[in-house]
Formats: C-alpha cells, sequence, structure tokens
C-alpha cells in the first residue's frame, strides 16, 4: 500500500505533460523509444515493455486512516448518532467542490439515481431516456422506481447519448432524460439541455464516472436538475460503496433526503415512500481522509491523458475518445479508444489486447459485449405483471423494438479501455510505457499474424 500523498514535484511533472484544461495538448513532442518497439513481442517470448506494477488503488495514505481510526474510537458508526459528523462534513465538502448549495451523501451511485428518480416523482407508466453504454446501476435506477429506461444510440466516437438519437425517442410518456457522462468526460450535455428544455422534461446527470469534470465553465453533476455521483472503489475518489446527489434545487433536493431517508424528512415526519440510502460514518471518514488531495491528482490524470491522447494522435487504428467542444477537463475514469484492425492487417481485438498485456500493460476490451439494450432485462420487464398493466400491449412492442443500438455494439465491439483511477496517477516514463507497448505490438503486427 502506498501510504504517501503525491508530492509537489510529481504533480508538477504532471502538470507539465499538458494543460489541466487539455487546452495545449499540442505542446507535447512526439515520443519515439524505437530500441524498445523493435524487440520481440513479449508474447512471443520477447522481453515486456514494463515489468513493475502501477500506482496502488483504492487510493490510501495516513489522512484516510486517521479518519477511519478516530471514527472506529468515537462509536459513532451511523450519522444520525448525536455526535456522528463525517457525512456531515463530507456533504458540505461535495457541495463546495461542486459550487452547489446541497448534497445528499448515499450508499451508492445506483442509489443516488434512485432518490433522484422517485424525488421527481417518475414511477409506472413513466418513460426516462438514457443511454445503453453504462454501468447497469443507470438502468436499475429506473427500473427501481418501475419506469420504462428507453435506450437511445451511441456517437461512435465519443460513447455518448448521440442527441438527436434522443430527440426522436421523445413522446408522451417522457419524464426525464437522465445523460450519463460515460468514462469520465462530458457527454453532449449542452444539445441535451436545449432538448429537455423544449420537451420540459428533467435532466438527472449520471456524473457517477465525473468527478469535478467541467464543461463549457460548469462542473458536471451542475448542469441538469439534479447531478449523482458513485464512490465505488474503482472510481477516481472512492470509499468502497457510497454515492451523492447534488443540486441547487431547494424543495427538489429536500425531497432527495426525504426519500433517501426512508421517507421521512429533514423535519423529523415519516411523510413518503423511500428506501434507507443513508451513507455511513464509515465511508464518510474516507471520502474526508482524501478530500484534501482530490483536486491535485484530478490535474494528474487530465494531464496524463492529454499525453497520452498526443501520443498515439498519429497512429492509424488507434483513435482515442472523442471529446467535445466546450469540454475543459474530465475525470478519466477509463481512457478509452476504439480500435480498428484493418490497419493492423486483420489482427483481431482480443490478440491485440493478448499482446499488449504481455507487454505489462492492463489494457482490456469493452466491459459490455453488446450493450445493455441486448441483455435479459428487457424480456424480463416485457413479462411483469406491473408493466403490462402500466403500459399498453402496443407500447411494449414499440419499445421492444425500438432496442436497436447499432452504433453501440460497434462502439463495444471496437473498444478498448484502459481503468486509470490509479494508472494515470504514475509519471510520464508510465505513459510512455503504455505508448511503447501499442506502438511496439503495432509495428510488429504482421508477426502476430504468422504466429
Amino acid at each position: 500500500m502506498n501510504t504517501d500523498k503525491l508530492s509537489r514535484r510529481d504533480f508538477l511533472t504532471g502538470v507539465s505533460a499538458g494543460t489541466l484544461a487539455m487546452m495545449t495538448v499540442g505542446s507535447v513532442g512526439a515520443y519515439a523509444n524505437i530500441s524498445r518497439r523493435a524487440s520481440k513481442l513479449a508474447v512471443l517470448g520477447g522481453k515486456p515493455v514494463r515489468t513493475k506494477g502501477w500506482p496502488d488503488w483504492p487510493y490510501c495514505d495516513r489522512e484516510i486512516l486517521k479518519s477511519l481510526t478516530e471514527t472506529a474510537k468515537s462509536g459513532q458508526w451511523c450519522r444520525i448518532q448525536g455526535g456522528a459528523h463525517q457525512v456531515k462534513d463530507f456533504q458540505k465538502a461535495w457541495a463546495k467542490i461542486n459550487g452547489v448549495k446541497h448534497c445528499v451523501a448515499t450508499g451508492s451511485g445506483t442509489q443516488a439515481l434512485h432518490t433522484c428518480v422517485e424525488a421527481l416523482g417518475i414511477g409506472p407508466g413513466d418513460e426516462v431516456i438514457t443511454s445503453p453504454y453504462t454501468d447497469p446501476g443507470t438502468i436499475s435506477s429506473i427500473l427501481s422506481a418501475r419506469a420504462l429506461p428507453v435506450l437511445a444510440d451511441l456517437d461512435v466516437e465519443s460513447y455518448q447519448l448521440d442527441a438527436g438519437e434522443v430527440a426522436k425517442l421523445i413522446n408522451s410518456n417522457t419524464k426525464a432524460i437522465m445523460p450519463v457522462h460515460i468514462m469520465g468526460q462530458p457527454c453532449e450535455i449542452g444539445r441535451i439541455m436545449a432538448i429537455a428544455k423544449k420537451h420540459n422534461l428533467k435532466v438527472i446527470e449520471d456524473a457517477c464516472q465525473s468527478h469535478m469534470a467541467v464543461f463549457d465553465g460548469k462542473m458536471l453533476g451542475t448542469i441538469g436538475d439534479v447531478g449523482c455521483f458513485s464512490f465505488q472503489s474503482s472510481k477516481v475518489i472512492a470509499c468502497g460503496e457510497g454515492g451523492a446527489a447534488i443540486g441547487n434545487d431547494d424543495e427538489l433536493m429536500d425531497r432527495c433526503y426525504t426519500v433517501h431517508n426512508h421517507g421521512t424528512s429533514a423535519r423529523g415526519l415519516t411523510e413518503t415512500i423511500g428506501p434507507k440510502y443513508r451513507m455511513n460514518e464509515f465511508e464518510g471518514a474516507v471520502l474526508m481522509g482524501q478530500m484534501s488531495g482530490v483536486k491535485e491528482r484530478f490535474e494528474k490524470r487530465n494531464a496524463n491523458a492529454a499525453y497520452l491522447t498526443e501520443k498515439l494522435k498519429d497512429l492509424k487504428g488507434i483513435r482515442p475518445q472523442k471529446l467535445y467542444a466546450g469540454t475543459e477537463s474530465g475525470s478519466f475514469y477509463l481512457y478509452a479508444m476504439s480500435y480498428d484492425k484493418d490497419y493492423f492487417d486483420g489482427l483481431e481485438r482480443k490478440e491485440f489486447v493478448r499482446a499488449i498485456n504481455a507487454e505489462g500493460i492492463g489494457l482490456g476490451p469493452s466491459h459490455l459485449k453488446r450493450g445493455l439494450h441486448r441483455e435479459p432485462w428487457v424480456d424480463h420487464i416485457l413479462d411483469l405483471p406491473v408493466y403490462k398493466k402500466m403500459y399498453s400491449a402496443k407500447r411494449l412492442r414499440e419499445y421492444k423494438e425500438q432496442c436497436v443500438c447499432p452504433n453501440c455494439e460497434q462502439v463495444c465491439q471496437e473498444m478498448l479501455m484502459l481503468w486509470s483511477s490509479g494508472p494515470l496517477l504514475g509519471d510520464k516514463k508510465d505513459m510512455d510505457d503504455i505508448v511503447d507497448a501499442i506502438y511496439k505490438v503495432y509495428e510488429n503486427r504482421k508477426m502476430l499474424i504468422k504466429a
């Protein structure tokens, strides 16, 4: 376990690799470690580009351990105990970081999303448009309210919801749009907000992967009516599980609090239906223990991501995730790219991944094989009595027919992803290892095809 905070020197090294807001990517010079690339591929018995590990994740340092220890010794493990303060402190800190008035901390990002769906009064008979390429928790948050998740297709280059496809799916039952900032980078949120305004729809931002990212001067999660985050152990800010909903609408955020607190309001009255989604003090302690360094780590990931993008920009066959105009920074929970085997002389993606992994780089395919529109839950809900009762047979047939997202399937077939929470906290030499491994496989691709 790495128990030391990132040093100022490490931070400045990362910053020098590229702009904190990805505005000066072009200043990074070309990198070419020819001797390492020309060597025999590790998968064929050669020496790998990288033999050491990556920065540890989840992040842990003395401040986190101190915060946890103090909480354990206090005996105040539940946030409703009189002297408990970790969750309250975190809610204030996270609201301040995002520049909003309110934060409601939950047990997971999925819980935060479901809380917001319920707080907006969305339920049986209603529809919410969202992405087929996301964590299943996005879909679950809508299904848990017995509403209908309507899946719009993607932009194949950004992996984000195609705003034009969203507009096509709006009908009289549509109550909200739940855009997902996938991989931690901003979706086409400006167009989505314009569509929502035109049709008087609510917007629940699924910012579960996009902590602290900025689009057009605004923090993700603050652009829609409400925004939700996850602090699951793989995320760039983590506490094992955990989530939060943020916003500026006093009435809506009061309802979010009431829903997540088993229907009991801040006034102490049980007023509505709600699950028990409260974050506990240990999760709050882990989060508060790392607040002092979150901006530093965020900026280092952005610098390293900009560096990787610059180094890979001339390699045909590898296309890093497109970032929309207006993107000032991303969370880079995942650094994703598309793989075109035609530029690798037909080398299949799985063979490319196998060769890259042998070089010591943890690059993998999409975690979704086809997209959530092709998973069994679709047929499951269509056979449930509640859905048959609340939606017409005609609508359910149309819904099944609409679950066709060819762009999403193309994305799933082409995507490569580098989990970035830990690796993008490395130094420039670590990023060079990633680039070297990719170029090494590219330049020796014919050997793999022959093998």
